[in-house]
């Protein structure tokens, strides 16, 4: 029987549908090329251990001490990629943006004190990620709601948290459009978040 290797998920939308918040090249490169990678170099660190392939992307970085000694950097570094831009696809959209709303939006009320106070907590600790990275919403085992940052492409799964909503702050991520700029970036990122997909990933 063929081994069912992972592959690379179509974008749910027209490349060019994020426009102007994020233009029509970088979506092409970054899914087409930089998520394409992290697939393609997934599969081929776990060939010689084929059992792994019967394991999701997200089971392997969830779990890591699963996976053998000799690949278990190319397999946090590779399934991590996997899963972040999956999951980054998937909570943008065309004609989103807007404010979250039901109990999502009741709890970052009650955690950072209103939506404009969360989005410039969320910004903050974006702009500060030194080199390549995340920044997230994610929620605790008890329920909280925190924003944090991630380097390279780990997850806070791999630490016991829900990732709720992820931001991708590598600079191919940004660069032909905003160039240095981060920060305006992160501001323009708000337009084309899909809160309805990001509510779904809230656990209540």
């Amino acid at each position: 029987m063929e081994t069912k290797k992972y592959e690379l998920p179509l974008l749910p939308y027209a490349y060019n549908a994020l426009e102007p918040f994020i233009d029509q090249e970088t979506m092409h490169i970054h899914h087409d090329k930089h998520h394409a990678a992290y697939v393609n170099n997934l599969n081929a660190a776990i060939e010689k251990y084929p059992d792994l392939f019967a394991k999701s992307a997200q089971e392997l970085i969830m779990d890591l001490s699963q996976v053998p000694e000799e690949i278990k950097t190319a397999v946090k570094n590779n399934a991590g990629g996997h899963v972040n831009h999956s999951m980054f696809w998937e909570i943008m959209g065309p004609g989103a943006g807007g404010k979250p709303s039901g109990k999502l939006a009741e709890q970052i009320k009650k955690e950072f004190g209103g939506f404009e106070e969360f989005q410039t907590k969320f910004n903050d600790a974006g702009t500060k990620r030194f080199g390549s990275g995340w920044v997230w919403l994610v929620q605790t085992k008890d329920g909280k709601l925190e924003i944090m940052s991630t380097s390279n492409q780990d997850n806070p799964m791999s630490e016991g948290y829900i990732a709720i909503m992820g931001n991708d702050v590598w600079e191919h991520t940004y660069y032909l459009k905003y160039k240095n700029m981060r920060a305006d970036y992160l501001k323009a990122w708000w337009n084309v978040v899909n809160w309805q997909e990001v509510e779904k990933r809230f656990s209540n």
